[in-house]
């Protein structure tokens, strides 16, 4: 089996083709920066240099290569070092929490965490999924997710993450971050990056949708937008200390996200500094050397395919690193950062080893399951790691319930004679919560998308449950059609009905499960299954209908949303496995809805722009995506191209009102921004490596497992190991120049720190805005702070500052906060830096990114 090793090592040479035939072009960065151990991970690094310098070479791949998929417990494991005491890593999805798992909760996705605009919820949502993945006896989180950012409104994936705004993201990023990693458990920021559409990200699952291409879609994209947008949040995930990064499925300016020099080496290690490791998504690895060298640490699952047993790691790093086409010191580097991401959470004093399996849930298998081989073991213990989390579960849910529009319909009493439940999105799916694997179905209420960011429920309280509950306890009548297309036994309760609670939803998810023709991606932004008829039927017969949205993100409302009869309108969600209880929270009054949309209405699905690929436009090449909108996505694209939406980023009403007057800002004492000079350490190796092959040969005696894979390989011919008749060629073709170098390297300007230059994060201003609850009940106000960087091509306005405040009937309160250089601040691609424009800067404050009562001017900062 030919693994085409140096075909895709060749970065250089691949990225000089791509500027010939006129296609977007990935320049080359060498070497991959070493791990320096600054800040925060000094004791870290430090413990973890002096584990590598005690282990052979065997056993540093052994750690940086996966297992196979399918081969141990968990979705990705690592190999041990019994020796020292090193245990088999566990990583796990998903980033709403524990895949393949029982008795675990099923947490809000985090599209919901960015409707809170509640930094505290993040944190607690990110420290209770740590807690039960810690319990579970994982290591490694896979999540959280900000890319996709979101830039196709109809991208399959967007509800796993956050908001197509980079600075409600990269907080929330942030925040999660923390929280999963004060549990002790690795956080892994992903997909690093520009993964933002389903279509076309893996070239084999394209093939099977019957699209004849060559390689992965490639996102194409500039400097610019590059650093303003998409790098924006994972600059935040750095600066939160974050362990681990996924690298993508897609091609970036058409070379391969884990193998990327550019977003690898540049931007991520040198430019702003990660000390963690950056592991491949599930194989979205296409090469050996290339990806070791472009800034790969570690190959997941291992194999180059599912269940092939052969790996672009394992014993082919081993003999990469024996006959010099490695560098000792880049795999030593790979197992630093590891180590130091596992040490520096703690995870050495909390592991345990997993106590579920992924693929049954029998108590009992084979240890290895996939090939039915090894011991027949306990392989599922049963652990109920829930704690209390269905309380925030619950929280989380009603608190990122947006209320779009209420006509004095809300909040409901338990007084109202006879209430309609309509909609097959109130009631239970047949098939059951988990029907479906990995939630690839739509058979009644949606709480979570589909795909690997998925968790099996543990139950799932439906709006009808919760609702009928209520009303008997005011000792109403309740009634329900849950048939989307009974529209004229719909029609008849409705008429029958004091008010009506109409449930809609709309689905997306991964890629590798298609549902009604949507094939990850949306094929439009309507609601499924009838919805709009069921709202407009309802609200034909009944004077008093309020529609509920569960939806991946926004749908289209023209239809009905200035219907006289909907008196109120509620976004939903994802809101997970308290689903019915969180609404009724809201609709019934006990939690006054605060949050707010992190993603604007439109009224087409053209008003959004950023088409995503659909088509194979570049023949039997990788299709391209262009991303020719820049920086201007969701409101920004809405503000410069003067779209109307119905509802705009950051809307959301409240059964009572604030006020916002007082808006001072003040000059910080800050210091004159200064780009980072100078040159980094020279490279150190850990420990000796022994050449002599013979000493890498299979052990006798130790029992192999199929498709396992080993760091060993059965004869000292190297060349005849690799199983590629090119293996071992040393050949400046197929070596991107300097990518061996191991002297002292320069710094960039824009580097310097974790999250990139210290400096960026210096604060230059404080900023106050007092606050009034005008109304007759308690409640929360989000307050956001939008920025106008003033240039001839920047947007309207930034969202950079934003909180959730609680605020008692008349009560007043001052928010203050601050703005730093990087909130102020464009990047000059000509001094690859941050800069701020001599451009006049305004502020903006207020409770949407188009109510903005309050305006001031910003002294000239530098």
């Amino acid at each position: 089996m030919k693994l085409g090793w140096f075909e895709v090592a060749a970065l250089t040479a691949a990225s000089v083709v791509s500027a010939q035939d006129g296609l977007a072009y990935s320049p080359p960065f060498y070497p991959s920066p070493w791990a320096e151990g600054q800040g925060e991970w000094a004791e870290a690094y430090k413990r973890a240099v002096d584990i590598v310098s005690k282990l052979t070479l065997a056993e540093k791949v052994n750690i940086t290569t996966g297992t196979g998929w399918g081969l141990e417990r968990c979705v990705g494991q690592t190999g041990s070092v019994p020796r020292l005491n090193i245990p088999s890593m566990c990583l796990q999805d998903s980033p709403l929490g524990v895949r393949f798992a029982d008795h675990n909760s099923a947490f809000p996705a985090g599209i919901n965490v960015a409707a809170t605009w509640d930094k505290r919820l993040a944190y607690l949502r990110g420290h209770a999924m740590g807690e039960e993945f810690s319990d579970k006896g994982i290591d490694v989180q896979l999540g959280p997710s900000a890319g996709p950012l979101g830039v196709h409104v109809d991208g399959g994936r967007n509800w796993e993450g956050f908001s197509p705004d980079p600075a409600l993201t990269g907080v929330l990023f942030a925040e999660t971050i923390k929280g999963i990693q004060d549990a002790g458990v690795i956080a892994t920021a992903k997909h690093y990056i520009l993964n933002e559409q389903e279509h076309f990200r893996q070239e084999p699952e394209a093939r099977g949708y019957g699209f004849n291409v060559s390689d992965s879609v490639s996102e194409n994209i500039d400097d610019k937008t590059m650093h303003e947008l998409y790098l924006w949040p994972f600059a935040d995930a750095v600066r939160a200390g974050v362990g681990a990064i996924m690298c993508s499925y897609n091609q970036i300016n058409n070379s391969y996200g884990c193998e990327n020099s550019e977003t690898l080496n540049k931007l991520l290690k040198a430019e702003l500094g990660f000390q963690g490791f950056v592991m491949s998504d599930w194989s979205a690895q296409h090469s050996g050397v290339g990806a070791a060298l472009a800034g790969l640490d570690m190959s997941m699952p291992g194999d180059t395919a599912f269940n092939t047993g052969l790996s672009f790691w394992g014993a082919n790093l081993t003999i990469g690193v024996l006959n010099g086409t490695i560098p000792q010191w880049r795999v030593d580097d790979m197992v630093v950062r590891i180590m130091s991401a596992y040490y520096k959470v703690g995870r050495d004093k909390k592991y345990i080893p997993p106590n579920f399996s992924s693929w049954t849930r029998d108590e009992y298998g084979f240890s290895h399951h996939t090939v039915s081989e090894g011991p027949y073991v306990k392989v599922n213990e049963y652990v109920d790691v829930q704690r209390d989390h269905a309380d925030l579960v619950r929280r989380i849910g009603a608190e990122s319930t947006v209320l779009l529009k209420n006509e004095g319909a809300l909040p409901l009493s338990r007084k109202e004679r006879l209430v309609a439940v309509l909609g097959e999105d109130a009631r239970s799916d047949p098939w059951g919560a988990n029907g479906c694997n990995d939630r690839g179905c739509l058979n009644g209420t949606l709480a979570m998308g589909w795909g690997s960011g998925t968790a099996n429920f543990p139950y799932l309280v439906t709006p009808e449950q919760a609702i009928q509950n209520e009303v008997i306890k005011g000792r109403g009548n309740v009634f329900t059609n849950s048939d989307n297309w009974d529209l004229t036994r719909i029609a008849a309760l409705a008429r029958q009905a004091s008010v009506s609670l109409v449930f809609v939803n709309a689905d997306a998810g991964e890629g590798y499960i298609s549902v009604d023709g949507n094939e990850g991606d949306r094929n439009n932004i309507t609601l499924w299954k009838n919805g709009d008829n069921v709202v407009k039927t309802a609200a034909n017969n009944c004077n008093n209908t309020i529609v509920v949205i569960h939806s991946v993100g926004p749908v289209l409302v023209s239809e009905w949303y200035d219907h006289p009869n909907v008196t109120g309108i509620l976004w939903a969600g994802l809101p997970g496995q308290e689903s019915g209880n969180s609404i009724a929270d809201v609709l019934y009054g006990r939690v006054n809805p605060g949050a707010k949309s992190p993603f604007t209405w439109g009224k087409t699905r053209e008003a959004y722009g950023s088409p995503l690929v659909s088509d194979a436009n570049n023949g039997y090449g990788a299709p391209q995506s262009d991303f020719t909108q820049g920086v201007f996505i969701d409101y920004r694209h809405f503000d410069k191209f003067n779209e109307t939406p119905i509802y705009e980023f950051g809307y959301g009403l409240s059964y009572t009102t604030f006020e916002f007057s007082d808006l001072q800002v003040q000059r910080l004492n800050a210091s004159k921004y200064t780009p980072t000079t100078g040159q980094t350490e020279p490279v150190k190796t850990f420990g000796e490596i022994d050449y002599d092959a013979s000493k890498y040969i299979f052990p006798e005696g130790l029992e192999r497992i199929h498709e396992f894979i080993y760091p060993w390989f059965n004869t000292t011919d190297l060349k005849g190991s690799s199983a590629d008749p090119h293996y071992g060629w040393e050949d400046s073709r197929y070596i991107p120049e300097g990518a061996k170098e191991g002297s002292a390297q320069p710094r960039l300007p824009a580097s310097g720190g974790e999250g990139g230059n210290p400096g960026l994060y210096e604060n230059l201003f404080r900023v106050s805005v007092t606050i009034k609850n005008t109304g007759n009940v308690a409640g929360d106000e989000v307050p956001q702070l939008y920025v106008s960087l003033g240039g001839p091509d920047e947007p309207k306005v930034v969202l950079r500052k934003f909180d959730r405040l609680h605020l008692a009937p008349s009560q007043e309160v001052v928010w203050t906060t601050t703005l730093n250089r990087r909130d102020l601040a464009n990047w000059d691609v000509a001094a690859q830096n941050w800069v701020i424009t001599p451009y006049p800067k305004n502020i903006y404050v207020g409770n949407s990114s188009r109510k903005l009562p309050l305006k001031a001017s910003l002294p000239k900062a530098q």
